[in-house]
Order: structure tokens, then C-alpha cells, then sequence
């Protein structure tokens, strides 16, 4: 690769290196982000080879955080974040202290000072935002209570930090010579306890800028952003309208960080979910996707970078007590604390699971703490191998949580059982508990049908089907449109149809027909093909945006596929020949296996 292009380089060995080892861990049925460390690894200044640019790596990486938080923000309002502060706030400082405890004791177990002993405690406190978001997302949950309490839980953490990052350097200076430290970190706390006015004032100072910008964002970004992409929608160019989000996102983060001393995600989240509350919020999400999967992918590569392989041989014992606090004992406080605030036992299973693993901060907080001489070298590299081992056990702990979930809740029933008194506390307890969100079975339905997606297709196919007195359920990933269904008394199921465990759960081997109501072509096409293989009479009507995605979709086995801007057009031509007294021959109208029911609209994307 040519030296004088840097950016080029990594980008290129970034993503081509990424694409081949990520899809050689899918073929193994390992995570694709196991892949992604691994190219880092070996684009690495620790291993022969190429060696991509260290400095600009991490930067690349940050543009994909900044996009995954606005994504983010643009499924989560403002209300959502309010409903959750009475356990994310007081949960996440509770599991932060628990955390930072358990490092400083281990550091001051291998004789570190006071201050680089706390600063490794803070490092393994702190979530990945990448990482516990690209779990959520893949268990579509950031859109249930579970996921708005992990999201709550990490934006106090990310506020917590942001003061750390304040705090650290002014209390290393007060030990020193405002470079770093010349005694422990204890006599510069010591003396912020005895209420130093410099201290004082920093941290003051750092309230009133998180609080001035969230205040700014609440109540000019509310309406200045959703005016500005309604006036680029107006101009009706898809290319403008794709720059305006990205240049929002970055836009907004960068300035945020550079003007109030906010993190870039945490900036991007706010500018994310003051958008969400305009109808353009999906489209946005939909056009910043791209670039946000590419440049979280670079994020995994840039972790990998980072690791040096030596130091497994070198304290194995060492990075074993660093994954013990960051998977066993940050998990399991996490769960405890959610317990402890009368949630769910799946909601507890869920954050324990998201939480146990480090990432971004936890970078920052070892190379400031490096850089001021109060960590040594060896802390910072446990980190990074705490981060890196810990990332890539975070599927596995989540499959370990779903596997013990049954085992907690029949050991709970047991336990009930065996003391009547004990069952009845748990039974009132029950009845103000709220219900799991996943707690579900298997339909008893049988030669009914089966509706993808509850959006604006769905909602009129839903209807129609109830209507008819057609017997059906939906499959829905929404649990906003979930609680609407059930309100309206039809059967429906959370989460991702292309996920075979929620197919069965409809019973699709009995179901006449099956209706994909979705817009997304690609997981369509595995939705119809599974259908097609559990059920090879079933019909299967689906809907494309394009030619392409109509053959493609009737390969995989839809026997009608309904193309939007088609019937947009024969709507159109109906009503022109209504004016002009016309006729249009019906084999000029529909494809021979396609069927319009009557007085049915015209259908937009979604």
C-alpha cells in the first residue's frame, strides 16, 4: 500500500481486512466484531506486517460512535429518557463506585499509588458505547424498556466520565507541579474534600457547560434542528438531505465537545434525539446507516490496534483478575441493583450483560492517566486487554444470561413454593412488578395468517385482515406498536422475524399465508426463504421498491411481490381515467399474480 496516502491505507487495510476475518468468524458462528479485532491485531504495531496509522485509526473509529449515538438518539425521546432516570442515575453511580472499588483494590494489591489505582478502577467501570448498543440493536431491544434503561444507564456513565477526565488532571496538578504528580492522589483528593476553591470551580464549571448545552438542545436544537432537514426534504434532493444528517450529527458532537466540554457521543445522542420528534426522524436513521455500520466496524479494527499479544504470556493471572471485575463483578452489581429497584429479572439478566465489557472511555481515562505519570504503563496495558478479551465474551455472556434466566425463575418458583408465606410476599410482589416484555409462547393459531411489520403497509394489510375476520398475528419489532396491537386485542410478537425462534413462535408450519410488510429487501428475502422451507404451501405476498428486489424476492420464495411505486402509478392512471373518461385494459394494470384489494390507498415508503 502506498506510504504518503496514511488515510487511505488504513481505511482500505481496515475494511478489507475487517470484511475477510469478520465473515470468516460468521462461517465459524462467531460474532463478525471477533473478525474485526482480530484484522486490528494484525494491522497492529505488534505484529509483522502492514501498520496502519495509530493516530489516525481512533479518529476514523470516532465518527462511528458519534453516528451509532445519533442513530440512537433518533429512536429515543426525551420522555423515554426522563421514564428511566429513577434506576439509570442512581444505578449507574452505584455500579461505577462497586467497580472503581474493585480496581483500586487490585491495583493497590500490585503496590500502584493511590491515584493510578483509581484511575484503573474508573477505566473498568465504564460500558463500551459501541459495543452494548451493537447488542441491543441486535436483539432489536433498544426500543424496549430494557434497552431505554441500558441507554439511560450508559449516559450517566458518559456524564460521569466527562467530569472524571476534569477532575483527574486538576487533582494530579494539585500533588505537583501542574504536570503530574509528585505524591499520591490521595493528598490532591484529600484536599478537594476540604473544599479547594480551584477544584471547586472546575467542577462548577463543568456542570453549568453540560447544562447549558442539554439546556440549548431542549430549547433551540428542538426546533432549529427539525426546521433545518424540513427545509432540505423540501428541496426534495436525496443527496442534500443525506449531508444535512451527517452534518447535523458530526456537526453538532464536535461542537459540543469543543464549546461545552461534552463527549462527541453524548453530543451526537442529544442532536439524535431532539430529531426524533420530526417524521423525518426514520428517514434519517435510514440514510446514516451506511456510514455508521463502516465506521463502527473501523471502531472494532482501531480496538485491535491497541493490544499487544505478548502481555497473555507475560500476566496471564493479572488479565484474568481484570476480566473477573469487568464480566463477573460489574455484571453481576448491575444486576443486583436492578433488583434491588423491583425490575424484571430478564431486565437485570439484560443490563448485567450489556454492561460487562470497556471500551472508549476506558481508553481515554489509561492514556490520560499514563500521560500524568499516575498509572503505569502495565495498567494501561490490562485495559486494553481487559477491553479487548471482554468485548469479545460479551455475546457469550448474553447467551449465558438467556440460558440462566429459566434456571432463576424456576429456582424462584421453588422457593415460593416450599414457604407459603414467602409465596404470597412474592405474589403481591408480582402483581406491582412489572410483566417481562419477552415473556411469550407459541401462538395457537392454525391456518391463519402471518403479518411482517406493522408500519404504514402493515397497519392497512392489519386492518383489512381484521376487518375480513381473517385470523392473523403480527410480528413487530417496535414495542410502541406492540403495546398498540395488544391494546387493539390482536395477537403480536416482539422482535425480528428473520430470527427463526420468533418464526416458530407463529406457528408457521400451520399458517396459510404469509404478508412481509417490511421495507427492508434483504431480510425479506431470508424471511421468505425460511418460510418457504418450513412451509412449502404457504403463499407468500411481500412488497419492493425496485425491479431488482421483485426478482430477487420471488427467488427466495414470495409467489406475489408488490412493488410501491407501481401501484403508485396505476392509482394515479385510475384516477386520470376517471377524468378523461378512459379505460385501462386490465393486463395493462397488474402483473397476473398480483391482487389490489379494493379501495385500498396508495402506499408511500416507509
Amino acid at each position: 500500500m502506498p506510504h504518503d496516502t496514511p488515510l487511505i491505507s488504513t481505511i482500505v487495510g481496515g475494511l478489507v481486512l475487517a470484511f475477510v476475518f469478520g465473515a470468516i468468524a460468521h462461517r465459524l458462528r462467531m460474532p463478525p466484531l471477533v473478525g474485526y479485532l482480530i484484522a486490528g491485531v494484525l494491522v497492529g504495531p505488534h505484529t509483522p506486517g502492514y501498520v496502519a496509522d495509530q493516530s489516525l485509526a481512533p479518529e476514523l473509529a470516532e465518527i462511528g460512535v458519534i453516528l451509532l449515538m445519533f442513530g440512537v438518539g433518533l429512536h429515543f425521546s426525551l420522555k423515554d429518557l426522563l421514564s428511566v432516570r429513577g434506576i439509570a442515575v442512581p444505578g449507574a453511580i452505584a455500579q461505577i463506585a462497586f467497580a472503581t472499588l474493585l480496581g483500586w483494590a487490585l491495583g493497590a494489591f500490585m503496590g500502584w499509588p493511590t491515584g493510578g489505582s483509581l484511575v484503573f478502577g474508573l477505566a473498568l467501570s465504564v460500558a463500551s458505547t459501541v459495543v452494548l448498543l451493537k447488542a441491543l440493536q441486535e436483539r432489536r431491544l433498544v426500543e424496549t424498556e430494557r434497552g431505554r434503561i441500558a441507554v439511560g444507564w450508559l449516559i450517566v456513565e458518559d456524564l460521569a466520565m466527562v467530569l472524571a477526565l476534569v477532575l483527574i488532571p486538576a487533582a494530579a496538578s494539585i500533588g505537583g507541579d501542574g504536570h503530574g504528580p509528585v505524591e499520591p492522589l490521595s493528598a490532591g483528593l484529600s484536599r478537594l474534600l476540604g473544599f479547594d476553591l480551584g477544584i471547586g470551580a472546575m467542577i462548577a464549571m463543568t456542570l453549568v457547560k453540560v447544562a447549558l448545552f442539554v439546556a440549548l438542545m431542549l430549547v433551540f436544537g428542538r426546533k432549529l434542528i427539525p426546521w433545518t432537514m424540513h427545509r432540505i426534504a423540501h428541496t426534495g434532493s436525496r443527496e442534500l438531505f443525506r449531508l444535512g444528517v451527517l452534518a447535523i450529527a458530526l456537526g453538532v458532537a464536535f461542537g459540543a465537545a469543543k464549546l461545552f466540554g461534552v463527549s462527541l457521543a453524548l453530543g451526537a445522542f442529544f442532536a439524535g434525539m431532539v430529531l426524533a420528534e420530526s417524521e423525518l426522524s426514520h428517514r434519517a436513521a435510514q440514510e446514516s446507516l451506511p456510514l455508521r455500520d463502516a465506521f463502527a466496524v473501523l471502531f472494532f479494527v482501531s480496538v485491535g490496534m491497541l493490544f499487544d499479544p505478548n502481555i497473555l504470556i507475560d500476566r496471564p493471572l493479572l488479565i484474568l483478575a481484570t476480566i473477573f471485575i469487568i464480566v463477573i463483578g460489574k455484571s453481576v452489581a448491575a444486576f443486583l441493583i436492578v433488583l434491588a429497584f423491583k425490575k424484571p429479572l430478564g431486565t437485570a439478566l439484560t443490563i448485567s450483560a450489556s454492561l460487562g465489557q470497556i471500551g472508549e472511555f476506558s481508553f481515554i481515562l489509561a492514556a490520560l492517566g499514563v500521560e500524568l505519570g499516575l498509572l503505569p504503563e502495565e495498567g494501561r496495558d490490562l485495559i486494553l486487554a481487559g477491553a479487548i478479551i471482554s468485548i469479545v465474551l460479551n455475546p457469550l455472556l448474553f447467551f449465558l444470561c438467556d440460558r440462566m434466566r429459566p434456571l432463576l425463575e424456576g429456582a424462584k418458583r421453588e422457593e415460593a413454593a416450599a414457604d407459603p408465606a414467602a409465596a404470597a410476599d412474592a405474589g403481591a410482589a408480582q402483581e406491582q412488578m412489572p410483566l417481562e416484555d419477552d415473556e411469550v409462547h407459541p401462538t395457537a393459531l392454525s391456518g391463519h395468517a402471518i403479518l411482517i411489520g406493522y408500519g404504514r403497509v402493515g397497519r392497512i394489510v392489519g386492518q383489512n385482515l381484521k376487518s375480513s375476520g381473517t385470523p392473523f398475528l403480527v410480528i413487530e419489532d417496535s414495542d410502541k406498536r406492540i403495546g398498540e396491537l395488544k391494546a387493539q386485542g390482536i395477537e403480536a410478537f416482539m422482535g425480528n422475524a428473520v430470527a427463526r425462534e420468533t418464526l416458530d413462535l407463529a406457528n408457521l408450519s400451520t399458517a396459510r399465508s404469509l404478508a412481509i410488510a417490511i421495507p427492508n429487501a434483504f431480510e425479506a428475502c431470508r424471511i421468505a426463504e425460511q418460510a418457504r422451507s418450513v412451509n412449502p404451501s404457504i403463499l407468500i405476498v411481500a412488497r419492493a421498491h425496485s425491479d431488482a428486489e421483485v426478482d430477487e424476492l420471488k427467488q427466495y420464495g414470495a409467489d406475489t411481490v408488490i412493488m410501491g411505486e407501481r401501484e403508485i402509478a396505476l392509482g394515479m392512471v385510475d384516477r386520470l381515467a376517471q377524468v378523461h373518461h378512459e379505460s385501462v385494459p386490465y393486463e395493462d394494470r397488474h402483473e397476473p399474480d398480483t391482487i389490489i384489494p379494493t379501495g385500498t390507498a396508495p402506499l408511500e415508503k416507509e
